[in-house]
């Protein structure tokens, strides 16, 4: 064993150094950096041990409670986005947004910030993670522009009450213990509120210029959006449409898309379609993009029928399976050439449905079944992913893998909704841990088919999980060997000289750095005790103290791996571990100095 520690403090501080620069500089994939980092502490504390520093401690942090918190959360989220379940909201906002685009945006970010006041910002995050991917889809925009404001804006809310965070309660409990007084519930709220003023500041200025605009996949695959497809729909009895009529030549009731002809049994009624009001059994034959069917079919599931009707029967036999859609070409010498949709039986060969058909020569009118394909067709296609994938080897038609991707399957949207909802109740209200709430949540949504096994998997991002993993193998190793109680000791020593307006600032500090490294709740418990030591050193109150560190512990902006919220978005807003250090390096460092100005006058000191 080392003497004293400190040989293996010094190499632990020069570790994690080192680590966090390969993170920034994503040289090596981040995945492979944190287990390389797991493998570095756990050969250096076989090698030099330490009391308590077992395998078994390094590794806890694979199995913590926040780890599967997060990925549960991920799997409930991918179980939203599979059903469209928050399509409606979305929706709504983004017709506000069309209206008064900065209106929406400012009122969802206060409804977020109060909301995360009052309870714990992860469920908060949680909850409008989809709404914020579903607004940034139908805006064409990159959802990178708004999950890391999300997330930063709930943490900043969370520091301005005693509950917002647990972090507070842990410094406020610290407090308790040591002095026998605790902070009151709005303690935190008139520095926090400046310091959230500061950081909305920023990020609709700076911030926002900042934030990288990084396309996602699918956005980058899926490049068909404005490509129009002749697609149709019967109106089937009792359908939705029925009685519908048509305002200045349009049908209001099918938004984005442009309606070409409505066959009415022998008749072909074109546009423009005055006084003419659909009645069952009429097939509408319209124009629409791939977008602006896929839109169509998730704000209105039921028009499915009538689609699924013009081709032949419904998907019933199919209800457990996951819907695709995607694009194939009819390839030269097909078979499929010469012949309509209805004589090839596209339906009964391949267990896909047709729902539109392009052709770049001309623009198609008349029924789909009375089209005769053509080498070079496009075909819209509709199906489960079995059917989807048979179809592959299928010769005649040849699928378009970067056009394939999960469509929302609203059957099951009801259930996605009570289960998200039920997940958010517990959480919030503390009937159950949220870990708890997470994995019921997770496994609710697999068992009743919202999302299978393969696209549960597919929701856990493996850099999420190696992170997290590192970052307490990190934490218990700076702990340890003594790193961190030096680091406060020598912030202490060196301010203490210059009064208690420098020491504030400087604690301030070293607890913003520290608690991007170690997490926000480990670093509130180890410096609330520095902090009282610090305010006695000084003949000052503890409390100003004490705050400074809840401040400082969640001013957590810089790193992904300093609170769960960052790790939340990082998925979905398709971040790299620099875009934290770009975007909330600067941050930080704002609130930093602004909360150094501000709390000496604030706390008499």
């Amino acid at each position: 064993m080392i003497l004293g520690g400190d040989p293996a403090m010094w190499a632990i501080l020069a570790a994690i150094g080192a680590i966090i620069i390969l993170y920034a500089t994503e040289r090596y994939p981040i995945e492979l950096v944190s287990v390389g980092a797991v493998a570095f502490f756990l050969v250096f504390f076989q090698v030099f041990p330490q009391p308590g520093m077992e395998p078994g401690t390094l590794l806890e942090g694979f199995a913590n409670p926040a780890l599967i918190s997060i990925l549960g959360l991920l799997v409930i989220g991918q179980g939203i986005f599979q059903t469209g379940a928050l399509d409606t909201v979305s929706r709504r906002l983004t017709a506000l947004y069309d209206a008064r685009p900065t209106v929406t945006i400012v009122t969802v970010f206060a409804l977020v910030f109060v909301i995360s006041a009052f309870i714990n910002n992860t469920p908060v995050v949680v909850m409008f993670i989809p709404v914020m991917a579903a607004i940034a889809h139908r805006r064409r925009r990159s959802p990178s522009r708004l999950m890391i404001p999300l997330s930063y804006i709930c943490i900043m809310a969370g520091a301005t009450t005693l509950i917002g965070s647990s972090t507070n309660l842990l410094v406020s409990d610290s407090l308790r213990q040591l002095e026998g007084v605790s902070l009151d519930f709005f303690d935190p709220a008139i520095p926090g509120l400046l310091l959230a003023a500061v950081g909305v500041l920023y990020l609709v200025t700076l911030g926002r210029l900042l934030l990288p605009h990084r396309a996602t996949m699918e956005s980058e695959l899926s490049g068909s959006g404005g490509k129009q497809f002749i697609a149709q729909l019967e109106v089937t009895p009792g359908h939705p449409l029925e009685g519908k009529s048509a305002v200045a030549g349009l049908f209001p009731a099918l938004p984005n898309v442009i309606v070409r002809m409505i066959q009415r049994g022998e008749r072909a009624l074109l546009p423009p379609f005055d006084n003419i009001e659909l009645q069952t059994g009429d097939v509408v034959i319209m124009g629409a993009t791939r977008t602006s069917l896929e839109e169509l079919l998730s704000s209105h599931p039921e028009y499915m029928r009538g689609m699924i009707r013009s081709g032949d029967t419904a998907l019933e036999e199919e209800r457990g399976a996951p819907l695709v859609m995607s694009e194939g070409v009819v390839a030269p010498a097909s078979r499929f050439a010469g012949r309509t949709i209805q004589q090839i039986g596209f339906r009964y060969q391949t267990g896909c449905l047709v729902l539109g058909v392009q052709r770049r020569s001309r623009m198609l009118r008349g029924r789909m079944e009375d089209i005769r394909l053509e080498a070079g067709d496009v075909l819209l296609l509709f199906g489960p992913e079995s059917a989807m994938r048979s179809l592959r080897a299928n010769r005649d038609v040849i699928v378009m893998e970067w056009a394939t991707r999960d469509v929302p399957d609203v059957r099951r949207a009801w259930l996605a909704r009570v289960i998200f909802a039920g997940v958010i109740l517990a959480a919030a209200t503390g009937v159950a841990p949220i870990v708890v709430a997470a994995v019921v949540g997770a496994a609710a949504m697999i068992a009743t088919g919202c999302l299978n096994v393969r696209q549960a998997a597919r929701s856990v991002d493996i850099r999420i999980f190696t992170l997290i993993g590192a970052a307490f193998a990190m934490g218990a190793a700076l702990q340890a060997t003594g790193g961190a109680v030096y680091l406060a000791g020598l912030v202490v020593a060196a301010a203490a000289d210059y009064g208690p307006a420098v020491l504030l600032s400087a604690l301030f500090l070293l607890v913003m750095l520290m608690t991007n490294i170690v997490s926000n709740s480990a670093t509130a418990i180890l410096f609330a005790p520095v902090a009282v030591s610090a305010a006695s050193m000084v003949g000052a109150d503890p409390r100003p103290f004490v705050l400074t560190v809840l401040f400082g512990a969640n001013c957590c902006f810089i790193t992904p791996i300093a609170y769960q919220t960052n790790l939340l978005v990082m998925g979905p807003g398709h971040y790299r571990f620099s875009d934290f250090l770009r975007v909330g390096g600067p941050l930080a460092i704002l609130i930093w100095i602004a909360y150094s100005l501000f709390a000496p006058w604030y706390f008499g000191l």
